[in-house]
Parts: structure tokens; sequence; C-alpha cells
């Protein structure tokens, strides 16, 4: 019986975006997507900051050097987000939810004298 051993090759194919996630496309045909909540600094980036990147580390890594943020494959394929990112989208998921469901406040009518 013999067993074939599938090439892998994690390095940088391609990245892009979607309106919530960055997927990044590997030389072995995977694609990894995660959501950008998981990284705060591409996540308030422009569309063209997002646009602007290169490949580093050997092709096993990712940077946006308008917005000084680095990415690696070892670390997407991990799903590792960047420190503290769930907590900040934590509380702004709780601030949206409250500003969600607040009632405007009322005005009282001004009375005549």
């Amino acid at each position: 019986m013999s067993i074939s051993i599938r090439k892998v090759d994690e390095r940088v194919e391609a990245v892009y975006f979607t309106r919530d996630s960055l997927i990044v496309d590997l030389m072995d045909g995977r694609s990894i997507s995660v959501p950008l909540t998981w990284y705060p600094k591409l996540l308030k980036a422009t569309p063209q900051m997002r646009a602007h990147w290169k490949i580093c580390g050997g092709g096993y890594g990712i940077h946006w050097p308008e917005i000084d943020e680095d990415l690696s494959t070892e670390g997407l394929l991990r799903g590792s987000p960047a420190p503290n990112a769930l907590k900040t989208a934590a509380a702004q998921k709780n601030i949206n939810r409250r500003t969600a469901h607040s009632r405007p406040l009322k005005r009282r009518a001004k009375q005549k004298s």
C-alpha cells in the first residue's frame, strides 16, 4: 500500500477583502478567511490602505506599510487574532446593541406663559 504525501505550501499568493473578512489565498490552493474584527488596524483602514500590501518573510507574511500591520500565514492558520482584538470587538458590539435598543429622549413642550 502506498501513501501519497500532499505537498503543503503555506506561502501567500493573494490577499483580498470582503466587507467583513480578510481572505488570504495560499500557494497550495487553500484560502484562509478571518473576520476583520480580529485585526483592528485593518478594520479601521481605508480600502486603499488595505489594498497596499506586500509579501514578506520569505512568502509566509503580509505587510501593510501604511498602517504598520504584519500578519503571518502561520498565525492566520492557527486562528490567532491581534492582542485585545476580541475584547475590542465585544465592546463595540455592546455599544452597538445599547445604541440600537435605546429610546430617543423625549423633549417637553414649552408651556406658553
